[in-house]
């Protein structure tokens, strides 16, 4: 794929079409002839030079971007919370934030590091993000569906532009086996719109995969979901990437569930690259609020094959901390180091065995 996009290729096919005079002596009339073929193909077709797909560089994002889960699981509020109620969630969100800002002043790299964090409880973070130079992620689904749909319907893109956050994240929840063939098809159409206006404005796109088990699957491994991970999951997986790539719909970083097994790393790698113009896109591995030793193994598994740059891990990281602190068995501050110490050890852990 083309890495400028249409207004630059405009100018520059243009120029060279139709050059100043002190240019003409070092061009051809058969390049300025090519060069305004080039330029008129622009004109007809603008997607006819998308930017580059993809992203080069590690990535570590702390993911808080939980919302009805977030204000259930540790607040106990279902439905619409209070303002109070909401001053609160936010307040706890900043604890979070505040331990990624503790493990940055420790060492970890500003140009590596993320926060995956949500508009609607976020509060100041987003912006705080971008002034201390992290790297912003913000979703743009709907919190607690099961089919993907926008957050702000029609205005997604508004929002985007407001908060400009480096990736736009979407989690969805898609199995190529899902009796529900419709709603995989309305999922791809939703989110290509979304691919397609992120590149069109030159902005990167983050997609978290799940893919859930149909009841079907798991009657033939007898209800058993670790088997279902270790022996459907990845290739149900790589066949979702498949899909969403066959669709039209084009992702820079797969967010995705991790694998036990480096050979289901590696083909989920593989498949996030095949085809032309998707050399340089990448994957992260997503915590799944597992245990500590259960993400170590994932991390083991996938972070020496070519295409993982990182992860983007949350409760994982983050979950404990939260219910000591709002308990009161921990006051803010040993939270905050907590949290910090947490993503530490897991970009260590990942540091560790990553390729050179």
């Amino acid at each position: 794929m083309w890495s400028i996009r249409a207004p630059q290729a405009y100018a520059l096919a243009a120029a060279i079409a139709r050059p100043p005079g002190s240019w003409r002596v070092f061009l051809t009339a058969q390049s300025r002839v090519l060069a305004l073929d080039f330029w008129v193909a622009i004109r007809n077709d603008e997607k006819a030079v998308p930017m580059a797909l993809g992203y080069d560089g590690r990535l570590y994002i702390l993911a808080f971007d939980h919302r009805g889960s977030f204000q259930k699981g540790l607040f106990g509020i279902k439905g619409d919370p209070t303002p109070d109620e909401t001053a609160r969630i936010t307040d706890t969100k900043h604890v979070i934030y505040e331990g990624m800002t503790q493990a940055v002043s420790r060492g970890a790299d500003p140009s590596a590091t993320g926060v995956l964090v949500d508009e609607q409880y976020g509060g100041d973070i987003p912006g705080q993000a971008h002034a201390a130079g992290l790297k912003l992620a913000m979703p743009v689904e709907k919190s607690g569906q099961n089919e993907f749909d926008f957050q702000y319907g029609d205005d997604f893109g508004a929002h985007i532009e407001r908060f400009n956050p480096d990736f736009s994240k979407v989690l969805v929840r898609y199995n190529p086996e899902d009796p529900d063939a419709d709603m995989n098809r309305e999922q791809l159409t939703r989110l290509k719109r979304l691919a397609d206006w992120l590149h069109e404005h030159d902005r990167k796109f983050l997609f978290e995969l799940l893919v859930p088990a149909t009841e079907a699957q798991l009657a033939k491994l007898d209800g058993d979901s670790d088997r279902y991970d270790a022996e459907l999951r990845p290739e149900l997986m790589r066949r979702t990437i498949e899909d969403t790539q066959n669709f039209g719909c084009e992702v820079d970083i797969w967010k995705i569930e991790g694998v036990d097994e480096r050979s289901d790393a590696e083909m989920l790698a593989k498949q996030a690259r095949s085809g032309p113009g998707r050399e340089g896109v990448t994957c992260v591995l997503l915590g799944r609020g597992a245990a500590t030793e259960k993400v170590e193994q994932w991390l083991h598994a996938a972070s020496s094959v070519e295409g993982f740059i990182g992860f983007a891990i949350g409760r994982s990281i983050w979950w404990d901390a939260l219910q000591g602190f709002l308990a009161k068995d921990l006051d803010r501050a040993a939270a905050v180091s907590q949290i910090a110490d947490n993503y530490l050890h897991f970009v260590d852990v990942y540091k560790a065995q990553t390729v050179a």
